[in-house]
């Protein structure tokens, strides 16, 4: 009997998991990890950490590792690997999916002002809240380093290597999910005027949407970057069924 097909998944979120523990049992899953999270969760299939070397060495992994399809299921802001997946499987010939959650959607009561990136999420800040709740993840926060006026309460899932180049804030290292009623006591013991985050999507940290709308608080929505170009679908259950038509 033949070995089966090498399924390649990059990961980095709960979907990615989710589908390898799906996966893993029939068939050859690899899991790549960018490798910026140090304790990343357990998961199964093998797994490979760190960069590819853009596109040009991504072709060539897939080519050595005989990857016969590949799953992109990381982080709706993760654009420049989906754009090299794209680009790699474009010129191998190898059937691409990608796995992306469905954005939140605003609900009566919310009060979403939408911008363009992090930059755009800086200059808009001061003129909405002086006291900010900031949970746009470790890539982005540079961008908020020359805003003035403005304190903030910034939460990442580990700690940084060097202090944050930011205004006067404190830290919280944290791992969702995250319940309704720890955000509101959170927001209120910091006295938060105002959060800013990215549409991220999905269950795990929807609840600070829920907490600001009981608070009353406005929110800085950075929107996700435009697409790839691959075929998507929006659950781990349709990932899965495009897998197995493709590698049995």
């Amino acid at each position: 009997m033949r070995p089966p097909e090498r399924l390649l998944i990059l990961g980095g979120t709960g979907e990615a998991a989710a589908l390898a523990a799906a996966l893993d049992p029939y068939h050859a899953v690899v899991v790549s990890l960018a490798g910026r999270t140090r304790r990343p969760a357990a998961m199964a299939g093998e797994l490979r950490r760190g960069g590819f070397g853009g596109a040009i060495g991504l072709a060539r992994y897939l080519a050595a590792a005989e990857i016969a399809a590949v799953v992109d299921a990381t982080h709706p802001f993760a654009a420049r690997i989906s754009a090299s997946a794209a680009a790699a499987c474009r010129a191998a010939g190898i059937p691409l999916l990608r796995l992306e959650r469905p954005e939140w959607t605003p609900k009566p009561g919310d009060r979403w002002r939408l911008v363009a990136d992090a930059p755009a999420a800086a200059r808009a800040l001061p003129r909405l809240g002086r006291r900010a709740f900031l949970t746009t993840g470790r890539q982005t926060i540079g961008a908020f380093a020359a805003v003035g006026g403005v304190w903030f309460l910034v939460r990442l899932v580990e700690a940084p290597d060097t202090p944050l180049d930011l205004p006067p804030h404190t830290l919280v290292i944290d791992r969702g999910p995250f319940a309704p009623a720890g955000e509101v006591a959170l927001m209120r013991r910091h006295r938060i005027d105002v959060l800013v985050t990215k549409a991220s999507g999905g269950a795990a940290t929807a609840a600070k949407l829920i907490a600001a709308r009981a608070l009353r608080l406005p929110v800085l929505m950075i929107r996700r970057p435009l697409a790839a170009g691959a075929e998507s679908v929006a659950t781990v259950a349709a990932a899965e069924a495009w897998v197995r038509a493709r590698l049995g």
